[in-house]
């Protein structure tokens, strides 16, 4: 049976390059949730874009692939234009609309993410 040791010395960043994991914790991500919560519920709605950015910028901030960590430049502002728009896409064609805003959303939250320098 053979065995993995680590050297207690080495540097933490040389262990984990080239691995991806994500180091959130769980009291953490309640406390964003809950306050994402509170501000759409305290605007009616209005600020769900900027809870959903602030959520998003969060699990990107503790995500890494490869050894390198993610960040995500996607503003409030940005996303209301586009929710605007969205909606008013699904109301014009009645509903149909709302099959493409999952991938719309996601196309959306892939192109505001990238490498951190």
């Amino acid at each position: 049976m053979s065995e993995i040791t680590v050297n207690a010395n080495q540097n933490y960043d040389a262990q984990t390059e080239g691995m991806s994991y994500f180091d959130g914790g769980l009291l953490q991500y309640i406390g964003w949730s809950i306050c994402g919560w509170l501000v759409t519920v305290c605007t009616l709605g209005i600020c769900y874009p900027w809870a959903i950015t602030m959520i998003l910028g969060w699990k990107t901030r503790h995500t890494v692939i490869n050894g390198r960590r993610l960040q995500f430049t996607g503003s409030a502002i940005g996303l209301f234009g586009n929710w605007i728009k969205w909606w008013f896409l699904c109301v014009i064609t009645l509903g149909i609309y709302s099959f493409w805003l999952f991938i719309a959303m996601e196309k959306w939250k892939t192109k505001h993410t990238s490498f951190a320098n």
